[in-house]
């Protein structure tokens, strides 16, 4: 089997790493555990946390124990890293809520019957035990405010004033790692590319603590040509869970993405052997299509399921293709008829706003029909609704 390093290498899954060659060594010789966290910010994890989970299952299909943390006490603070201001704060209850169904989605991408099973933990199993004297008493004396200040994950919250609050942060993501170490020998910590230094942080909280050698790497993130994060629709984020991103849309989001993006994401996001991935995207023209639904499918067979990315792809093939009877489906209220309060509760717009601009751009098709009246009432028997070229869906009146 190829060492797991060079895998995650070739498919561009590396972007920052420490000690590679004894990294890349140790992978090959040892089975280790390693870790990477989750904090629950919502109820569902997202496309942008896609590339990660497939990390530790790679890792796991290597020999190696994988550790998915959620974050229920760092979830407390948010992550400074990358941001203009404070993440807003969520109730004890919903943040509980969420981390029960983050736990719940990890279950259907990992192997239960190896050895190496999935460990999932909280960790405000142990933060919470803890006085926050003692926990200085670990952190204090060996993370550097000056480095901390200085690191690229702070930069855009000192210009707008970075709170104690999330300055601890760092301090308890670093705990984390040395707590994994303690309990579980974890040596190996992954993570996106904003979160080198918190992730390093840990790395070396166990170097002077422990003295024993410790390692990391992270990951790209996903995004655009244009250079912003991929997993973004018209309708916010692209939730891995369904109740959040139907099938069919979660299919199409895939299905739709930029040309020059389709065999990196084929590779981030798929098990596929490398071989197969350049075969299947070496066409060009109108093949890219084809490279791009087969995407589709793979991406949401491995969050949905096999049975779901089939329907995915035939409810896809059915509203492109023509076929009213294979389109996806959607229901409107009776009392929505109006084309713009139809537009927002399906979710085609994201506010009034939105839809009329979208109605006078000529961006709206009832029936194959430009719509150009704001007043338009669409069919109480039922209709096919499009918007652009991309968007097409049978609507059933109830």
């Amino acid at each position: 089997m190829k060492n797991v390093f060079d895998e995650m290498n070739e498919r561009g899954l590396i972007y920052q790493s420490i000690y590679p060659d004894e990294l890349r060594e140790l992978l090959d010789k040892e089975k280790v555990v390693c870790y990477c966290g989750f904090d629950p910010t919502a109820d569902s994890l997202h496309v942008g946390n896609l590339a990660l989970i497939l990390q530790l299952v790679r890792m796991q299909k290597a020999g190696h124990t994988p550790i998915a943390l959620v974050g229920g006490a760092t979830g407390k603070i948010g992550d400074p890293s990358g941001r203009n201001d404070m993440r807003p704060m969520i109730s004890d209850e919903q943040r509980d809520k969420n981390i029960r169904k983050i736990k719940k989605q990890f279950e259907s991408f990992f192997d239960p019957d190896c050895e190496n099973k999935l460990i999932v933990v909280d960790n405000d199993d142990w933060i919470s035990k803890l006085s926050y004297v003692d926990f200085l008493n670990v952190v204090g004396l060996n993370m550097s405010v000056n480095k901390m200040l200085s690191s690229g994950c702070f930069e855009q919250r000192m210009e707008n004033g970075l709170s104690f609050l999330e300055f601890n942060y760092m301090p308890m993501q670093a705990y984390d790692f040395y707590h994994l170490f303690k309990t579980y020998n974890c040596s190996v910590q992954l993570g996106g590319s904003d979160q080198w230094a918190n992730i390093l942080a840990g790395a070396e909280l166990i170097r002077k603590k422990e003295n024993k050698p410790v390692y990391c790497m992270t990951s790209p993130l996903l995004t655009k040509t244009d250079g912003t994060k991929m997993g973004k629709s018209a309708g916010g984020a692209v939730w891995l869970s369904r109740e959040k991103t139907s099938d069919y849309d979660f299919f199409q989001y895939f299905r739709d993405i930029e040309d020059a993006k389709v065999e990196e994401v084929f590779k981030m996001l798929t098990l596929l052997p490398l071989d197969e991935i350049k075969e299947i995207c070496s066409g060009t023209g109108k093949e890219i299509n084809k490279a791009k639904e087969r995407l589709a499918f793979e991406v949401t067979k491995i969050v949905r399921g096999e049975k779901s990315a089939n329907e995915a792809l035939k409810q896809a093939r059915g509203a492109f293709g023509g076929n009213e009877a294979d389109m996806p489906e959607v229901s409107l209220d009776k009392n929505s008829l109006n084309i713009i309060d139809c537009l927002v509760a399906l979710k085609f717009a994201g506010s009034r706003g939105d839809a009329k601009k979208l109605v006078l751009g000529g961006g709206v098709k009832v029936d194959d029909v430009v719509v150009d009246n704001l007043e338009f009432a669409c069919p109480a028997d039922g209709f096919v609704l499009k918007k652009g070229k991309k968007n097409i869906v049978k609507v059933n009146v109830q």
